[in-house]
């Protein structure tokens, strides 16, 4: 049984702006915005956000499944994400189109404006998960990631039809879809993860009220940035796992998919939530800390120094042994 992360395979476009947005926006003039802000670096990297995911939970040993399209230029990033663990036999790669651009600047209060060009990654409504599911003898958990809106949807419909237990993570996509639609990705997930806005508006886009969401999900992940994580499930204590600082953050690019790899490496071996979300945490610290959504590092003694020093050595230890068995 695998996993099998859906969603983006893309090139990011990360540039670095030194002022903040919020002093070139003129009150009473939002809808006329034209803007043009002078950088001070570009960096392009490899990204999408199931590349993202899926590397890390390679790098954790897990062996996960890439599920995705990407474009004619796909060969070189193929070989290094097969170097790191990932199993990319599921990719499905345009023979006309080049991969999607994630183009997003960052300012010094770490906000971001950004775009998203779609490129190869509308071929992934092509892609069926059965015949993935059959060579791989059966899928355990399916992310379904941002992607191509109609590939979203055709995953999450799958999932519900063959009994595959799935992940909803409709992120940035939440901004193109309609309400029945942002309800057909939720509805039935065994993990919805949002961030803090994303929470709500998931809650104005689907109709739906936080209570009447938890009653359709299995557990709702709400990531918080420098305020750690929120876990809630339907008649239980909410509880909230505190974030790893770091006085050296450099790029936000990736934290959360980061934060997703070390949390769902954790569901693969049955952890309690919260031991889960404190992997996640630190490894979403880990990522703050780099330029770039995969240029990370990772190292068990490292992780559990940070894991020690946010959450005492008795939450390390829970996470050691794993980690040494992974041979993070």
């Amino acid at each position: 049984m695998r996993l099998a992360v859906t969603g983006s395979i893309a090139t990011d476009h990360l540039a670095t702006f030194p002022g903040k947005f919020s002093e070139q926006l003129i009150p009473g003039q939002l809808e006329r915005i034209s803007l043009s802000f002078l950088v001070d670096d570009l960096q392009v990297r490899r990204g999408g956000v199931a590349a993202n995911i899926a590397i890390g939970l390679g790098r954790l040993g897990l062996d996960p499944l890439l599920v995705g399209a990407a474009g004619i230029d796909f060969a070189e990033y193929r070989q290094w994400l097969d170097v790191n663990g990932v199993d990319t036999g599921p990719v499905r790669v345009s023979e006309t189109l080049h991969s999607a651009r994630f183009v997003c600047t960052t300012d010094a209060d770490q906000n971001q404006i950004a775009t998203f060009y779609t490129g190869a990654m509308a071929e992934a409504r092509h892609i069926a998960l059965e015949p993935i599911a059959r060579r791989a003898g059966g899928l355990e958990l399916v992310v379904v990631a941002p992607n191509d809106p109609e590939a979203m949807l055709r995953h999450t419909d799958e999932c519900r039809s063959r009994g595959y237990e799935f992940v909803a993570d409709p992120s940035q996509q939440l901004a193109r879809l309609d309400r029945e639609q942002t309800r057909r990705l939720v509805d039935g997930a065994r993990f919805l993860f949002t961030n803090e806005y994303e929470a709500g508006l998931l809650q104005e886009r689907s109709g739906w009220s936080e209570r009447e969401i938890l009653a359709r999900v299995g557990t709702w992940v709400t990531t918080l940035g420098p305020d750690g994580a929120l876990i809630a499930e339907e008649g239980r204590p909410e509880q909230r796992v505190a974030c790893v600082p770091t006085a050296a953050p450099a790029d936000p690019t990736g934290v959360g998919d980061a934060f997703r790899s070390g949390f769902l490496a954790g569901v693969l071996w049955r952890w309690p939530h919260e031991r889960a979300a404190r992997l996640g945490c630190a490894m979403a610290t880990v990522v703050l800390e780099s330029v770039g959504t995969q240029e990370y590092k990772l190292s068990a003694a490292d992780l559990l120094f940070r894991i020690e020093q946010a959450y005492g050595a008795t939450a390390a230890s829970e996470i050691a042994t794993r980690l040494v068995e992974a041979d993070v």
